[in-house]
């Protein structure tokens, strides 16, 4: 009996891509392929890619050669790039890489599939926790930022399109969605009756079988009055949002064309804390933009201090070709006080992330089981804390009380509370 053929998609990069990914996997075993670990066995392959920062990009292109020799032994190998690697200029891509046999934008269909079947594409089997784009594309052009370029202006989806795959989502056994966009706070302004995030949210709210919704990447700019007020009044949207701020000094967020100062991010943090009390927030920071000195990185250190997020991404500056920092901007900060910058903040992160996390100690928390790792159940709080615990159940996609026992900067553990297996 012959094996079904196999497909392998390499994914790197942000949970964008993690979504198309999954999809496109789906769209695949719809047409009789199935899943392979190995690259070798696969009679498709994807490498879905992204090039945000060098070390991304590096990681992307070295896959590429290592593929090479394979492509070459045999030729009958379907070789596939999409992601932000894959540009306008997909003939110069092809010159680079002539092994590679498809070039597909990110988010566009591949060429050797239908678009009604690619667009209708969803997980059979979902995971507990998952994601569902809303929308694609970014207008704000951020200095450093390659997105726009790659993945072009903004286009939401209709409401209505949004709400039916979350809906085929539960019927299939997700528990929590994760709505995704460049710039999600921006969701709607494209589409013709102006629905926004806030009003979408409420919509999914009603949705039977859904426990938790998330939504990123936010941008400070656009995030409304009415959509902090969702956050609070919603019961099944999670008390948590990442809200990059990228610098704490006013001279390089104007550098970055971040459309905001210092003061009116502090005041919405404060906004945001007053209306949902409680809330846990995560931040982006860039730290080595060009031009930034001792004093306007100790200003970023300083607002870190005062607001004391539980979660900061942290990244040393990586000049994008194409974008408007890498045109008009001297990369000149050198490469070890770029990384002199970030480990102090990450050390700074370190210390505020375990005394946030520490108070939860003793305390009955609510989580949703994403799966095993390393022998042990984890899964998420509704303010996106990390926790493990033990039981020779089978717990996956439950929501269940876990009572905290010992903590870290980085994860919680503890034991599931007696009568504490399902919540609803």
């Amino acid at each position: 009996m012959n094996k079904p053929p196999s497909y392998y998609i390499w994914t790197i990069g942000c949970q964008m891509n993690k979504a198309e990914s999954e999809r496109l996997g789906s769209t695949l075993e719809q047409r009789g392929y199935r899943a392979t670990t190995s690259p070798e066995q696969a009679g498709i392959i994807v490498l879905n890619s992204c090039v945000v920062r060098q070390s991304a990009e590096n990681r992307v292109i070295n896959k590429l050669h290592t593929l090479k020799s394979l492509k070459k032994s045999r030729p009958d190998l379907i070789l596939a790039v999409t992601g932000c690697l894959v540009n306008a200029d997909t003939e110069q891509l092809q010159k680079t890489f002539p092994h590679v046999d498809h070039f597909f934008k990110p988010g566009e269909c591949p060429e050797w599939l239908e678009e009604t079947e690619w667009r209708q594409a969803l997980p059979h089997h979902p995971s507990p926790s998952v994601y569902v784009p809303i929308m694609q594309g970014c207008n704000n052009f951020c200095s450093y930022c390659v997105v726009p370029y790659r993945r072009g202006r903004e286009i939401s989806h209709p409401p209505a399109e949004v709400i039916n795959e979350v809906c085929r989502l539960v019927e299939r056994g997700a528990r929590e969605v994760i709505l995704l966009g460049q710039n999600v706070d921006s969701y709607g302004h494209d589409l013709p009756d102006k629905t926004g995030l806030a009003e979408l949210l409420q919509e999914l709210n009603n949705i039977d079988g859904l426990a938790r919704i998330r939504f990123l990447t936010n941008h400070p700019r656009d995030m409304s009055t009415n959509l902090i007020q969702a956050v609070k009044n919603l019961d099944k949207v999670c008390e948590q949002i990442s809200l990059p701020v990228q610098a704490g000094d006013n001279e390089i967020l104007e550098l970055m064309r971040r459309g905001y100062t210092v003061e009116q991010y502090r005041q919405l943090i404060k906004k945001i804390r007053e209306t949902v009390p409680g809330i846990a927030l995560s931040t982006d920071v860039i730290v080595g933009f060009p031009s930034e000195n001792e004093e306007q990185f100790q200003h970023t250190v300083n607002l870190l201090s005062e607001l004391r997020f539980d979660t900061i991404h942290i990244a040393a500056y990586s000049p994008r070709p194409g974008t408007i920092a890498d045109r008009e901007l001297d990369d000149s900060i050198p490469i070890k006080e770029k990384k002199r910058r970030l480990d102090i903040i990450e050390q700074l992160q370190e210390g505020i992330a375990g005394e946030i996390n520490a108070r939860l100690a003793g305390r009955s928390v609510a989580v949703l089981v994403e799966g095993k790792q390393k022998g042990r159940w984890y899964g998420r709080t509704r303010g996106d804390k990390l926790v493990f615990f033990d039981d020779d159940s089978d717990r996956k996609g439950q929501l269940i009380t876990v009572r905290i026992e010992k903590t870290s900067p980085w994860a919680l553990q503890g034991k599931i509370e007696p009568g504490g297996y399902q919540l609803e």
